[in-house]
C-alpha cells in the first residue's frame, strides 16, 4: 500500500462547511478559490481530504489539480505529493506518477515522493523502476536520519515485488534486513519463513535478529503451517491467529434465516475456477450436479484465462456471479440477494482469498471444501466436507468446521483431464534402466527430514534416480547440496520443467514410484498419479493434510501403499526400489482396476455430496 498520510504533511484547518453539506454551488466557489491563486496550502489539503473522506475523490483530485494550475508557492511539492496520492487511490497511476516526479523535481530528497512513486511505477507494469524507487528510499533515509518506518516499509514492499518476480534470494535479503531493523513485523516472518521453505533452505527456521527459532514458529502463516508440522494443534493455533488479526469478525448476518420451498440454492464461491488446482479437480464435480434438485451458483473472481477447463467450469453452472471489482460487503450482498441455501467455499485461507465475504453470512450454511485442506479457523464456517480416513475423530478436537462426511473419498476428480502424447525416458534425460522415484509436489512441500529420508532411500538402492519439479533454482542448489550431504550424486537428482498439463499428466508414466511429500502430502498431484496409474507411496500422520493422499489411495484400493512412520515409508520405499516386479504388478493392478474403483466413480461422488448437502437444509 501506499503511504497515504497527508495529513502528517500539513496543519490541520477546518473550513466553513464540511463535504457533507457541500452543494454543487459550494464546489464551484472552492474551485474557484483554487483558480484565485491565494488559496492557502493549509486550506486545500484540509478541504481536498474531506472531500476524499466524504467520497468525493475526483472533486478532491480536481482542486488539486486546479490549485496547482494557479498558485506558485514554495510549498509546491506537497501538493504534488498529496495530488499524486489521490490520483494513485483513483487508479489514475500515469498521472499519479507524473506528479510524483513534478514534486521530485522540484525537492530531490523528498522520501515520500520516492516510495510512492515506486508504487505508481509498480502499477504501471516497470517492476525494476519501482525497485530503483525504493533503494533510493533506502538511502535516503540513512542520509537523512529519517524515520524507520519508512525504510521498513521500502525493504518490505522491495521483498514483496522480488518475491513476485521470483528472485528470492534478493526478497529474502530484503526479508532479513527489515527484520533485523524490527523483529516484531508478523506479516514480514509470515514471508520470510513461507519463502525459505520455497527456496529449500533448511532449516526453514533460522533465527533472524532477535527473533529466535520458536517465534519463527509461532508466526508461521497457515499455509506454512501445514509444510512445517504435522502437529493439529499448532494448525488450529496458526489458523485462529490468523482469523484473528487478519479477519473481519462476524456481521449481522444477511442470508434470511427461511429459507423459501423448491431447489435447493447451492453457491460455489472462488477465484481458482480457472487453470488452477481447485477447477482441475472439481470441472468434473459440477458439471454432474442434479440441476432439477439444485440451482447452482458460481461466486467468482477467477481469471478469465481462455482456456478449455474455464469453459467447462463456465457452461457447469446455473448462474455464474462475477465478485471481481466488487467490496467484500457488497459482494456478500450480492450472494444475499439470491436467497443462498448453502455456500462452498473453496478457498480458505489460500492466497487470493476473500474471508470476510463469509463473516457476513451471506448464506444460511457455509462450507468449507478442497482449497485449503485444514482447518480454517473462521466463525462463519460452519462445516467442512470429510471423509473418515482424511478426518477421523481424532483430527475433530483440532477443527472449528463440523464435518460433513462422504461414504467416499472426500476429493473430487476429473474423469475427462486431457493427456498428451507419452513421452520417452530419453525425453526427460531419465536413464532407461533405472528405478525412477518422482516428486512433483511443489518445492515448498519438501522438508529436511523427508528429503533426507529420500537421500538415504537413493543410497539404499543403488541404480535408482529422484525425478523432480524445478521449482527454482535456489531450491534446486539447495537439494543437490544435501544430495551430496548424505554421499548422494546430485546427478542423481532430475530435475523437470513445468509443461502444460495434459504433458505433465502424460510424463508421469515414465515414473515406477511416487514419494509423496509429508505433513503436506500431495493432492491434485496425487490425484493425478493414480489417475495416470502409477503407484504412490505415503505417509498418513495426525492431520487432514497428513492425510489426504492416504484417503485417495484407501479408496483406489492400495491401502498398502500407506504408511505411518517415517521408518515405515523409508523401508517401503527401499522395499519396492529393490523390487520392480511388486511395482510392475501394482501398475497393473491400477491399470486394471482404477477407473472402477469408488476414487474415480464422479456420478456416485456427487451423489453422496448432494445427500449431504440436502441433509443440512431438507433435515
Amino acid at each position: 500500500m501506499d503511504r497515504t498520510d497527508p495529513g502528517a504533511l500539513n496543519t490541520q484547518a477546518t473550513p466553513a462547511q464540511t463535504p457533507g453539506a457541500m452543494a454543487a454551488q459550494a464546489l464551484a466557489q472552492w474551485m474557484n478559490t483554487a483558480r484565485s491563486g491565494q488559496m492557502p496550502l493549509v486550506n486545500l489539503l484540509d478541504v481536498a481530504q474531506q472531500w476524499a473522506q466524504a467520497g468525493q475523490v475526483e472533486a478532491s483530485a480536481a482542486l488539486y489539480e486546479t490549485w496547482l494550475a494557479h498558485t506558485q508557492s514554495p510549498q509546491r511539492p506537497i501538493a504534488l505529493f498529496n495530488w499524486g496520492t489521490t490520483l494513485g487511490g483513483l487508479g489514475r497511476h500515469a498521472q499519479a506518477e507524473q506528479a510524483y516526479r513534478e514534486a521530485l523535481a522540484l525537492q530531490p530528497q523528498f522520501i515520500q515522493a520516492h516510495l510512492n512513486l515506486g508504487h505508481q511505477l509498480e502499477h504501471l507494469g516497470q517492476p525494476d523502476e519501482a525497485l530503483a524507487c525504493w533503494r533510493k528510499v533506502l538511502a535516503l533515509v540513512d542520509e537523512q536520519k529519517a524515520d524507520l518506518e519508512l525504510k521498513l516499509h521500502a525493504l518490505n514492499n522491495m521483498a514483496r515485488l522480488l518475491e513476485q518476480l521470483r528472485r528470492y534470494d534478493e526478497s529474502e535479503a530484503c526479508m532479513v534486513d527489515s527484520l533485523r531493523l524490527k523483529a516484531e513485523q508478523p506479516r514480514v516472518v509470515q514471508h520470510y519463513v513461507h519463502i525459505r521453505q520455497k527456496q529449500c533452505e533448511w532449516p526453514v527456521y533460522q533465527p533472524v535478529g532477535a527473533l529466535t527459532a520458536n517465534q519463527l514458529l509461532l508466526g508461521t502463516s497457515p499455509l506454512a503451517m501445514l509444510s512445517a508440522s504435522d502437529d493439529p494443534a499448532l494448525h488450529l493455533l496458526t489458523a485462529r491467529t490468523f482469523c484473528h488479526e487478519r479477519v473481519l469478525p462476524l456481521q449481522t448476518p444477511l442470508a434470511a434465516s427461511q429459507r423459501r420451498p423448491g431447489k435447493v440454492r447451492l453457491g460455489y464461491l472462488s477465484g481458482d475456477l480457472h487453470m488452477h488446482a481447485v477447477g482441475l479437480l472439481t470441472v468434473d464435480m459440477l458439471e454432474l450436479h442434479n440441476h432439477d434438485e439444485f440451482e447452482v451458483f458460481a461466486f467468482c473472481w477467477s481469471t478469465e484465462d481462455g482456456t478449455p477447463l474455464r469453459q467447462r467450469l463456465l457452461k457447469s453452472f446455473d448462474h455464474v456471479v462475477p465478485l471481481r471489482g466488487l467490496s467484500d460487503e457488497a459482494a456478500a450482498r450480492a450472494i444475499a440477494a439470491h436467497d443462498i441455501d448453502i455456500l462452498i467455499d473453496l478457498q480458505g485461507l489460500t492466497n487470493g482469498a476473500r474471508p470476510d465475504i463469509l463473516s457476513w453470512r451471506p448464506a444460511r450454511q457455509q462450507v468449507t471444501y478442497l482449497g485449503f485442506p485444514a482447518t480454517t479457523g473462521l466463525p462463519a464456517i460452519d462445516w467442512v466436507i470429510a471423509d473418515r480416513f482424511v478426518m477421523p475423530e481424532s483430527v475433530q478436537p483440532y477443527m472449528t468446521e463440523k464435518p460433513l462426511y462422504l461414504p467416499r473419498c472426500y476429493q473430487a476428480s476429473d474423469r475427462q483431464r486431457p493427456v498428451g502424447p507419452l513421452p520417452r525416458r530419453a525425453d526427460y534425460q531419465l536413464p532407461e534402466d533405472a528405478f525412477v522415484y518422482c516428486s512433483f509436489n511443489n518445492n515448498f512441500k519438501f522438508t529436511q527430514e523427508m528429503f533426507s529420508l529420500w537421500m538415504r532411500v537413493l543410497h539404499a538402492v543403488p541404480n535408482s534416480v529422484l525425478w523432480l519439479l524445478a521449482d527454482n533454482a535456489w531450491a534446486k542448489a539447495n537439494m543437490q547440496r544435501c544430495a551430496s550431504e548424505h554421499g548422494v550424486n546430485p546427478d542423481r537428482l532430475i530435475f523437470a520443467p513445468r509443461v502444460a498439463p495434459p504433458d505433465y499428466l502424460a510424463r508421469f508414466t515414465l515414473a515406477d514410484l511416487f514419494l509423496d511429500t509429508f505433513p503436506y502430502n500431495a493432492g491434485t498431484t496425487a490425484n493425478d498419479v493414480l489417475f495416470m496409474g502409477v503407484p504412490l507411496l505415503t505417509l498418513s500422520g495426525r492431520t487432514y493434510i497428513s492425510r489426504m493422499a492416504g484417503s485417495l489411495l484407501h479408496h483406489v484400493g492400495l491401502p498398502d501403499l500407506i504408511t505411518e512412520d517415517m521408518a515405515s515409508y523409508e523401508r517401503k520405499a527401499v522395499q519396492l526400489g529393490q523390487n520392480p516386479q511388486r511395482v510392475a504388478s501394482l501398475r497393473r493392478y491400477l491399470a486394471e482396476h482404477r477407473m472402477a474403483s469408488s476414487l474415480f466413480d464422479m456420478p456416485g461422488f456427487v451423489k453422496d455430496l448432494e445427500t449431504a448437502l440436502k441433509s443440512l437444509v431438507l433435515g
